[in-house]
């Protein structure tokens, strides 16, 4: 998912796709019902409790796929456990699945702990964007369970979307001191590391390293640290890691598909493509056409855009043959694929085309979801990516209106990150005019996490003629090593940039 894409979009346009799934169906202690929950949930049923923390534990190991039967399970045990309901919506493949869970979680709401019911309030904040209602939320859960990690996890993730990354960190630390057992700490902690500015890859490793310890059988424990390898440019031992998970879940896609990644990387492309096409077999939900998209990444590092757009438009029209679940969601990836690769290589004609089928399908998700909030998330992305169709055809005059058309939608927004997208199109429209200082200062206001912006910063740099900032943001863009269509684009430039 691409990064201008913001986070309430992101969550409801490809809901959660399964992680490394394998059976789990042993009993639990009652000590391991507390390492996997540590933070009660309302249900006088143990049957339900028991498949809710079996349930609970697949999704925390991203195995989604295994941890749906265990909520219906659950919730055939007890019909009205609320928070049941709201780890099925969280679990979910399609945005209706989504929005009908938390709706049953929500009428069922009453009978719940003030924790479950601020959690399943939290969620609900993801239809309206309320940014700043979901931060208080998350606050006063952290007040109602402070003795709980996920609590803690919650607020740190709030904290994150909001690009406060010192302060989540903090936050990601109470949860590991509240529970020092408890495994998604250290993968929350670890991500941060590896991502988000500013990154630490000794630290990610050490945090992977412990979910290792304390999860060996799980197949994430070695896709975390094949993440963390690939980040060092260690490709070889990220490769070795992966298929370890592979053995570990191999009947499972999620390894296959990191494993396709990193072989992209190591210029292997028959070998990348055959794992993608192993992947995209074995792909449950959504995954199928996601994995599809990687596949045609591998034209895109091959030097070769048009094989990639034409692979892509060709997964499109498959998509609705493919009996995934959210079918609009998927579609509307791939053909922000399509736009993008065109967009970079100047290829108008087959933006445009892309585009247009892109705008219709947004504003149809808008409908779905129903609220006016929502709906102003879509069309002002439809904006954005108008504005940077008419940057990439030279029409700079009107790129600048629809940047300050997107600024004047999302202006009741309570997101304080709410103008980076404008701020990104703004440092284009400079960039390609050759005003470097311009694109400078506004790719410094857009989102410092997105490695193609990143990139157009480094490039604004070299032709302001400050070489050293330029090659410092090269050299980690060399081996970010993290496959999204926008690196694609970018890997070969900059691995050349610093040969």
């Amino acid at each position: 998912m691409t990064s201008y894409l913001r986070p309430m979009m992101a969550v409801l346009l490809l809901l959660p796709l399964a992680a490394c799934q394998g059976e789990r169906a042993e009993e639990m202690t009652a000590e391991a019902r507390m390492t996997v929950m540590v933070m009660p949930v309302t249900t006088a049923s143990e049957e339900a409790k028991g498949h809710f923390m079996q349930g609970q534990h697949a999704l925390d190991m991203g195995r989604t796929f295994d941890a749906v039967p265990q909520f219906n399970a659950a919730l055939e045990a007890d019909p009205n456990f609320a928070y049941a309901y709201l780890q099925l919506a969280n679990a979910s493949n399609s945005l209706d699945e989504f929005m009908r869970y938390l709706e049953m979680a929500a009428q069922r709401a009453e009978g719940a702990s003030e924790a479950e019911r601020l959690q399943i309030q939290i969620a609900q904040t993801f239809l309206n964007n309320d940014v700043e209602g979901r931060m208080q939320l998350a606050e006063r859960l952290c007040e109602v369970a402070p003795e709980s990690p996920r609590a803690w996890l919650t607020l740190a993730g709030n904290q994150t979307g909001l690009n406060r990354n010192a302060e989540a960190r903090a936050t990601m630390m109470k949860a590991v001191e509240a529970s020092p057992e408890f495994a998604p700490a250290y993968m929350q902690l670890g991500n941060s590391y590896l991502y988000l500015e500013p990154k630490d890859f000794s630290k990610a490793e050490a945090n992977f390293a412990r979910v290792a310890e304390l999860e060996p059988n799980e197949a994430i424990s070695y896709d975390l640290l094949g993440d963390v390898y690939r980040a060092q440019n260690k490709l070889t031992p990220a490769r070795d890691s992966y298929t370890r998970a592979v053995e570990l879940a191999p009947e499972e896609a999620l390894p296959l598909q990191q494993r396709g990644h990193v072989n992209s990387f190591l210029g292997a492309y028959d070998d990348a493509r055959a794992d993608y096409d192993a992947a995209m077999a074995l792909g449950k939900g959504n995954q199928p056409a996601n994995f599809g998209q990687y596949r045609a990444y591998v034209s895109v590092y091959e030097g070769n855009p048009q094989a990639a757009i034409d692979e892509l438009n060709t997964l499109a029209v498959a998509v609705d043959g493919m009996g995934i679940p959210e079918p609009r969601g998927a579609k509307i990836a791939i053909l922000t694929d399509v736009a993008t690769i065109a967009l970079h290589h100047n290829m108008i004609p087959a933006a445009e085309t892309a585009l247009m089928q892109r705008s219709q399908l947004m504003l149809e998700q808008a409908d779905q979801v129903g609220t006016e909030e929502f709906r102003r998330g879509q069309v002002s992305n439809n904006v954005y990516f108008e504005g940077l169709l008419a940057a990439r055809a030279g029409d700079y005059a009107t790129a600048t209106a629809k940047a300050d058309e997107f600024m004047s939608i999302v202006e009741p927004s309570n997101d304080p990150r709410k103008n980076e997208p404008a701020h990104d199109l703004l440092g284009l429209v400079s960039l390609l005019q050759g005003d470097y200082a311009g694109a400078i200062g506004h790719y410094k206001s857009a989102d410092p996490n997105n490695v193609y912006n990143l990139y157009h910063h480094a490039l604004a740099l070299e032709g302001a003629g400050d070489t050293a900032a330029a090659m410092e943001i090269y050299k980690a863009l060399a081996v970010n090593n993290f496959n999204f269509v926008g690196y694609a684009l970018i890997r070969k430039d900059v691995v050349e940039k610093t040969m």
